[in-house]
């Protein structure tokens, strides 16, 4: 699919198929994670997937506000945020900016895009107890939970995405 095409059709997803998602799929879709670009080459996370039926609906229930749908989603990653290099943790206290959940961004996105080139949908979440989701999952708890992205096989058709005009947020040589 060409690049501007598969942009298009990139949405998150809340209704999944009935359907496991292979493993060199889930595979595929987290080495796009891996390879993403981070500040100072720090690759600052780990990717923890959760394929388990009931770890699945575990993980779910650390959603705060509507996460019923996150239950038939056949498969759940967790972003994890690890400590990043010096030059990293450095530059991000000069430039008073948090490179790492930067870094996790880009990763995720990176993650979202090729489930879509697949044929997978994402959906990426935020609102979640994150002291229970890392008891669940053994995460430290020196570490951090970005987000979570669900992943299956979509069963919810393309939306008309609503966006700002081009020209409300582009502006060329000056604000």
């Amino acid at each position: 699919m060409d690049f501007s095409e598969l942009i298009k059709q990139r949405q998150s997803n809340r209704v999944y198929e009935n359907k496991v998602v292979e493993r060199e799929k889930i595979e595929q879709c987290l080495e796009a994670g891996r390879l993403a670009p981070s500040a100072n080459n720090s690759q600052s996370w780990t990717f923890v997937v959760v394929d388990e039926p009931e770890k699945r609906k575990l993980v779910a229930d650390t959603y705060i506000i509507g996460g019923e749908f996150m239950k038939q989603a056949p498969v759940i990653i967790a972003l994890v945020a690890e400590k990043p290099l010096f030059m990293s943790r450095l530059g991000a206290a000069i430039k008073k900016i948090d490179f790492v959940s930067l870094d996790m961004g880009i990763a995720a996105a990176h993650i979202c895009l090729q489930a879509a080139d697949i044929g997978l949908g994402t959906c990426m979440l935020e609102s979640f107890n994150e002291k229970k989701l890392k008891s669940i999952l053994n995460i430290p708890d020196n570490h951090r939970v970005a987000l979570l992205i669900t992943l299956g096989y979509p069963a919810d058709t393309i939306r008309n995405k609503k966006r700002k005009s081009f020209n409300e947020v582009v502006k060329f040589n000056k604000y």
